[in-house]
């Protein structure tokens, strides 16, 4: 499966969160900026969205997690609540997974459910089948499978991101996202032309 070409998307990222100028890191300053209101925008949730949904087909993505204590990533339908701190699991539209305290690791079921890693991942693979209703995950290094929601999709479906709280000053490494991998085949019969 090749990896979506995934970039965040200004318009939904909450007012704490800063984004690198290409589009692809995010982090928590731990300071709120003045930022418009707008629909699209998560607030209270500590997220920023990809700016291109699917509505079909398999898609992947990597997010280098490195060592944070807290992180957050998976996929949400677009109609989703942003402005209220709802439960956020499949039933309401968010398929996600997440560390919390260093070394906890959950699937954001209804209730969560424990997952029992014996690698820290430091690179987590999104992977979304639109069609077959799944969404899987697995550390990118050793491709290990961590855990894989299967469900219907009906409406678009965006990548999610969250860096979460700074942690008192434990959390504060940004999410990256990986840059897609670009084969170039070169054709050695091929002479150029001199016209």
């Amino acid at each position: 499966m090749e990896l979506a070409p995934v970039t965040l998307d200004r318009n939904t990222i909450h007012p704490d969160l800063l984004l690198s100028e290409d589009l692809r890191t995010v982090w928590n300053t731990g300071k709120r900026q003045q930022l418009p209101d707008n629909p699209e925008r998560f607030d209270p949730r500590i997220a920023v969205l990809g700016s291109e949904g699917f509505t079909s087909g398999k898609h992947s993505w990597e997010v280098e997690v490195g060592n944070k204590t807290e992180w957050t990533v998976g996929v949400v339908k677009e109609s989703i609540n942003r402005k209220e701190a709802i439960y956020a699991s499949p039933h309401n539209g968010y398929w996600r997974v997440s560390l919390r305290d260093g070394n906890k690791y959950w699937a954001r079921e209804t209730p969560w459910k424990f997952l029992e890693l014996s690698v820290k991942p430091r690179k987590i693979r999104v992977c979304l089948d639109y069609e077959g209703g799944k969404v899987s995950f697995y550390n990118a290094e050793n491709k290990s499978h961590i855990y894989t929601f299967t469900g219907t999709f009906t409406e678009k479906i965006y990548p999610y991101f969250s860096p979460c709280t700074t942690d008192e000053g434990k959390n504060t490494e940004p999410l990256k996202i990986c840059p897609q991998r670009v084969t170039i085949q070169e054709d050695e019969g091929f002479i150029p032309s001199s016209k």
